[in-house]
């Protein structure tokens, strides 16, 4: 079992205060991540969504906010209702003249159970790696 968290770091081509907003404001993340209709930017927000590989193997995700610094870093809690299992979801932000750096990390992946092939590390790993390096960055590249 791999206690090691999942860390991804890309750098754009857009201003903190532009990649800030577009991983806080629940109008921005639906055009690059998901629609999260109750999410705010605030400790304690409890949010939800539905995800899954297919559309017959869709979980509802539970959130929570635990932390937010403006414009360096957002973390929430991310569960599966039904299932054991809590990880932590944080993106970090640092940058300089007009470029950021996002680094996501997603620790707690082994917290998950085993025997549910749907939440093997090499999933979050594809996901992730998808949401960061193809989907925000097309996001921030058309919205700077």
């Amino acid at each position: 079992m791999e206690k090691e968290a999942f860390i991804i770091e890309r750098t754009y081509a857009a201003p903190i205060a532009k990649v800030w907003e577009a991983i806080t404001d629940k109008d921005e993340m639906k055009l690059w991540y998901f629609d999260l209709p109750e999410f705010k930017p605030e400790v304690g927000c409890e949010f939800l969504f539905w995800g899954g590989p297919a559309e017959d193997r869709q979980y509802k995700h539970l959130c929570q906010v635990v932390e937010v610094i403006p414009n360096q870093k957002i973390a929430y809690s991310w569960q599966y209702e039904g299932y054991d299992g809590n990880t932590l979801v944080s993106f970090e932000l640092s940058g300089t003249d007009g470029q950021t750096t996002v680094t996501l990390t997603h620790e707690g992946l082994e917290t998950f159970p085993p025997d549910q092939p749907d939440f093997a590390r090499k999933n979050f790993e594809e996901g992730w790696t998808w949401i960061i390096g193809t989907s925000l960055k097309e996001y921030l590249e058309k919205n700077v």
